[in-house]
């Protein structure tokens, strides 16, 4: 009988530093913050990926740049090549 005591008396210490130590940490209202903390993470989390997003979008606008920069500068090149190139006399 003693020991049901003991255990009890323990536990219902144990419950009480809980309830003490959740009301210093989220005060009288821990239900609405606890929600009020999800719904930051969730927005945080929304604002990670717009941002992970345009990067994306932005490094694929930048390599398309430049693969079409180096395409035009690649067709400059062979442009030039061939009006250089010296034709060839012909013998009557």
């Amino acid at each position: 009988m003693a020991r049901d005591y003991d255990s009890q008396l323990l536990e219902s210490v144990a419950v009480r530093r809980r309830r003490l130590r959740d009301a210093l940490l989220f005060g009288a209202q821990r239900g609405r913050r606890t929600a009020d903390e999800r719904l930051g993470k969730v927005f945080a989390g929304i604002a990670i990926t717009a941002v992970l997003c345009a990067g994306c979008v932005g490094w694929s606008f930048l390599q398309h740049t430049l693969a079409k920069q180096k395409a035009e500068q690649e067709r400059q090149q062979r442009q030039v090549q061939q009006y250089e190139q010296p034709t060839k006399p012909t013998k009557p």
